[in-house]
């Protein structure tokens, strides 16, 4: 498969990208653990049918040490028992956060009152932000027909 657009190869599309990732970078480089990071990125662009951050997500993932136990089940975390409470909190608000088309109510309160139990504001703000920039980062990437397989550890920094 081909991509439709190259988006780093335009000047409007690449500025866009540069923005957006200066904007993750505060997410990165917050208190939100970094394994909780990679499992929400993960479970959003399965959700969004992201085979590009997929692949690239559970590649970093995996990289930095998390088992493939753990990557093979985070599209059925309900049912498995290897993630925190913390880690399970921070993936129903993802998922909650990435379906809010699908739900009449949005995010619900219960959700979130969960998420609070388990991070700080602090990290309650990266983790919302995150939410939102793995959607972008799906959406360019689904939208423009992103091949997905190649992708190399590390490539983005």
């Amino acid at each position: 498969m081909d991509a439709r657009f190259n988006y780093y190869g335009n000047g409007v599309a690449a500025k866009f990208t540069k923005y957006i990732n200066s904007a993750g970078a505060a997410v990165s480089n917050s208190a939100l653990p970094t394994t909780t990071q990679d499992l929400v990125k993960i479970r959003a662009s399965q959700i969004n049918g992201c085979a590009y951050c997929t692949d690239m997500h559970t590649k970093d993932a995996a990289h930095a040490g998390e088992t493939q136990v753990r990557l093979n089940l985070v599209a059925t975390w309900r049912e498995a028992t290897l993630f925190t409470e913390a880690e399970r909190a921070a993936l129903e608000l993802a998922e909650q956060g990435t379906r809010i088309a699908d739900a009449a109510g949005g995010v619900s309160d219960e959700a979130w009152a969960n998420a609070a139990k388990h991070y700080d504001e602090d990290q309650l703000a990266a983790l919302v932000s995150l939410i939102a920039l793995i959607n972008t980062y799906n959406r360019l990437n689904v939208i423009t027909r992103q091949p997905a397989g190649d992708y190399q550890p590390g490539h983005w920094g």
